[in-house]
Order: C-alpha cells, then sequence, then structure tokens
C-alpha cells in the first residue's frame, strides 16, 4: 500500500509516517514500481504502536526501543516496565509543574480587578513584576 493508506489506516498524518521512515523508526517494506515507499500491515501495525506510544508521551527514541523490545521475543518484560515507569515519573513531574502554574495563573487572575484601567496584575506577573 502506499503511504497515504498506511498514514489513514494507522492514524497518522503522511507526513508523520515519513518523518517516521526518515528517522528510520518505521521503515516501508520497499519501494513499489513508480518508485513510492510502499508499507504492508506490519509497518501498519508498527505505526499503531507508535502512534500509540507518542500518545502517552515516549519519545522518538523512547519508542524506537519500546518496538525493539516489542520485536524481541526473549525481551524481559521487567525492561517495558522499567521504561514506563520513567515514563510515569516524567508525567507526574509535569503535573506537578502544571499544578503550579495554576496557582500562579489563578492568583494572577484573582488579583486582577478586570476593570476598565489599565493596571493589570496580570501583566505586571507576566512581565516579571
Amino acid at each position: 500500500m502506499n503511504i497515504g493508506t498506511a498514514a489513514r489506516e494507522s492514524g497518522l498524518p503522511t507526513k508523520t509516517v515519513r518523518y517516521y521512515a526518515d528517522v528510520g523508526l518505521v521503515a516501508p517494506h520497499g519501494r513499489a514500481e513508480n518508485g513510492y515507499r510502499a508499507y504492508g500491515p506490519g509497518e501498519v501495525q508498527r505505526l499503531q504502536f507508535v502512534r500509540r506510544a507518542r500518545a502517552f508521551g515516549f519519545s522518538v527514541e523512547e519508542c524506537r526501543e519500546l518496538l525493539g523490545l516489542y520485536a524481541d521475543r526473549d525481551r524481559a518484560s521487567a525492561d517495558v516496565k522499567q521504561l514506563t515507569l520513567q515514563r510515569i515519573e516524567r508525567l507526574e513531574a509535569q503535573m506537578a509543574e502544571l499544578a503550579a502554574l495554576r496557582g500562579d495563573l489563578i492568583r494572577l487572575a484573582d488579583a486582577c480587578k478586570g476593570d476598565g484601567k489599565p493596571d493589570c496584575p496580570i501583566l505586571n506577573g507576566l512581565a516579571g513584576g
């Protein structure tokens, strides 16, 4: 199948499929007679795998590692779990950072009278004041 069909079946934009091929994450299985990249069901399955892994926030390099583990029938599930636990730790750090940002924005919004006057604690806060 061509890249457009593979993209549709995997739920990814064509540009993303092309990028994944260019970085060697999920390569086409060959070239069609017309010279275009050719994808098969296996590549579509790997593209879907990467799409889901990326939705969980795994980096391209982590996806590469996960794909390697997925293909390795002798893998240790502990390796997969370790990658996942590391991702969870990063998510928790991001959530804490977002909660702090939310709190800061709430304080700035609460400090702003929202009237017709030019004084604005939100802008002052963004400016570092």
